[in-house]
């Protein structure tokens, strides 16, 4: 006599593995991841575009000059579309909070250099540099966040999320 076995009960593990393999989920995502990827070094390299472009107080265009903010606006809205908020400060908030070791070229890098948090920023270009528009005085340019003065003013790494990006996933059949 052979004895019948049952099969073990599915989990909702199982259920939701089943659910993300027929919504076609993960290659949705990895579409997304791809897309994400391509866009971000189209933004570092459009930024490389500028490097040289004086700072200005207020400066949001490069005939005019660029202030660190105005830079980093103007570049994101040039090159992906997405309008971010014009100070520093809203900028952080506008944006997703990652950690430092999470940071991908086209991140925001934040730094308290005005004795406040979040009074200036840069785009993240890879292997622990950032460009940005300093200071009055200077250009548009590439720095390593690993040199001490830039350390010590570190505020924090964000990433943009357009909006409904995250939802975008969730709710595509």
């Amino acid at each position: 006599m052979s004895a019948a076995h049952a099969a073990p009960p599915a989990t909702a593990e199982d259920d939701i593995g089943r659910f993300i393999a027929d919504k076609g989920l993960l290659n949705r995502l990895e579409q997304v991841r791809a897309t994400v990827a391509e866009r971000t070094s189209e933004l570092v390299f459009n930024a490389m575009g500028f490097l040289g472009v004086p700072y200005r107080r207020g400066g949001n265009t490069a005939d005019t000059g660029f202030d660190c903010s105005g830079f980093v606006k103007a570049m994101y809205e040039q090159t992906l579309g997405l309008i971010l908020p014009r100070r520093a400060d809203e900028q952080a908030a506008a944006t997703q909070k990652i950690d430092q070791r999470e940071l991908q070229p086209g991140d925001l890098v934040f730094f308290n250099t005005m004795r406040r948090a979040f009074s200036h920023v840069g785009i993240y270009v890879g292997e622990g540099k950032f460009i940005h528009s300093p200071k009055p005085g200077a250009q548009v340019r590439v720095e390593d966040m690993g040199v001490d003065y830039w350390t010590r003013r570190f505020d924090g790494a964000r990433r943009v999320v357009p909006a409904g990006a995250d939802t975008a996933a969730r709710t595509s059949n």
